[in-house]
């Protein structure tokens, strides 16, 4: 396997995202570390000599450095052998399993988000949801590894998953049927009132001259002029940072993008428009992005840039709150860092570490008969153990403004059922673009 191949990036079902930065100092082991290794050198000794039973020195290696990335934060790990290769499928985006994004907590498998389409989603998997037991068997307290790695298969093979759902009083018995995974970055349709919609499901290669070439579909399959564009960013849990540079490009004709900023002057790097793409492709056209706590990333960049320069209408619910930067080191040729080496901040300066990106808007996903209970206990970038901090501070006004009760926003799931409304979010966002001006909403004014 080529470690190059690793060095394109992807959404991880091992982690929330991942953004490979370009350019990596390789730090220096500072001399006063000394003591300190000694005490690692002496209960190395300490386990060899006196364990009860003989310990593999892989074992102990292994774990000693599981043991450094795990005091560090959640998105930094060791990858070798099969996680490597797990990594490279997920890369490619083709593979055979659920189509899950989980993440470790306390001990538990806790659902991200379940790709759209995938074998999970079908089967109603939600985001929030606890998996325990894989066939009967309990996970609880086991490797993240492992569970991904049961929870793969080939395709047409079966896996009963046993649910914990926040709110719910039983635990749920989920049959899944293993299928191919392969992730569809975009996807578009055209709506009527000439309303387009482009969803991104992932950040991997070419998604901006992806979503180029909807766009363009979309001018070609619609009856008349663009009178909107809906940018659907939910549940997208990240992926490359130039193709979120590239996919805002796009909606830009001027100024910053994104700035990512580590320890070492080398290690800050400026995006701006017009260096992937010239001119705003949807120039005129009004344009609302969709985000929720499952968009993470590279999503929060687009959307951030996108509202920062006034050049979108931000709906749906905060984001994931994910604003840092991981980059794979290679160590040797068949391992690598997965290491957190910078952060990234929007055109204005803000970092959303934590605090994610809170839209303009806020639309509860009222079709959603779980919506409330799973609200509640919704994983978020500040909820993961060992999280970064946000430098900058977040006032808590700011985290509870989002729990205020909108009158707007009171139909229950059933009542919109009968309306035949079965995404409210896109609905609503639809609405307004169908009941606006290209000079009154969504552009830069």
């Amino acid at each position: 396997m080529k470690m190059s191949a690793l060095l394109r990036s992807a959404a991880l079902v091992t982690a929330v995202a991942l953004i490979p930065a370009t350019t990596v100092s390789m730090a220096q082991v500072d001399g006063r570390a000394g003591p300190e290794f000694a005490k690692l050198f002496a209960t190395y000794e300490r386990i060899k000599s006196s364990y009860v039973e003989p310990v593999d020195d892989d074992a102990l290696v292994r774990g000693a450095i599981d043991g450094m990335l795990a005091a560090l934060d959640p998105h930094s790990a060791y990858l070798d052998g099969n996680d490597l290769q797990r990594l490279e499928t997920m890369i490619d985006g083709n593979y055979s399993g659920l189509g899950l994004s989980v993440v470790m907590e306390d001990g538990a498998v806790k659902v991200i988000s379940p790709f759209r389409g995938s074998p999970a989603d079908e089967a109603g998997i939600k985001a929030g949801d606890f998996i325990t037991h894989l066939d009967g068997e309990l996970i609880y307290g086991g490797s993240l590894d492992d569970a991904v790695a049961q929870m793969r298969g080939k395709a047409g093979t079966s896996i009963q998953l046993t649910i914990f759902r926040p709110g719910r009083d039983e635990p749920l018995e989920i049959g899944v049927t293993r299928g191919v995974i392969e992730l569809e970055p975009v996807t578009h349709e055209v709506q009527s009132g000439n309303i387009g919609i482009i969803t991104v499901n992932e950040f991997s290669a070419d998604v901006g001259a992806d979503v180029y070439r909807a766009w363009d579909a979309i001018r070609e399959e619609a009856t008349g002029r663009i009178n909107g564009l809906v940018l659907d960013l939910r549940s997208n849990p990240g992926g490359s940072l130039d193709e979120a540079v590239a996919l805002s490009d796009l909606f830009l004709d001027e100024g910053r993008i994104v700035s990512q900023r580590g320890r070492g002057r080398g290690e800050t790097l400026l995006y701006d428009a017009e260096t992937v793409f010239r001119g705003d492709m949807a120039e005129g056209v009004p344009i609302v992005v969709l985000i929720d706590a499952g968009s993470a990333s590279a999503s929060e960049i687009v959307a951030g840039a996108l509202q920062d320069h006034r050049r979108a209408l931000i709906m749906g619910q905060r984001s994931f709150g994910k604003g840092s930067v991981q980059s794979l080191l290679p160590l040797g040729r068949d391992a690598a860092l997965k290491l957190t080496t910078a952060r990234y901040y929007t055109p204005s300066g803000k970092s959303v570490q934590e605090g994610g990106i809170a839209p303009d808007i806020r639309v509860p996903q009222l079709s959603d008969p779980d919506f409330a209970l799973r609200e509640r206990y919704r994983t978020r970038e500040s909820d993961l153990r060992g999280h970064l901090i946000n430098e900058l501070g977040i006032a808590d006004e700011e985290m509870e403004n989002d729990s205020i009760a909108d009158p707007r926003f009171q139909l229950t799931a059933e009542e919109l059922e009968e309306q035949g409304i079965e995404d409210f979010q896109l609905h609503y966002a639809l609405e307004t673009l169908r009941r606006t001006t290209a000079s009154s909403v969504a552009l830069r004014r």
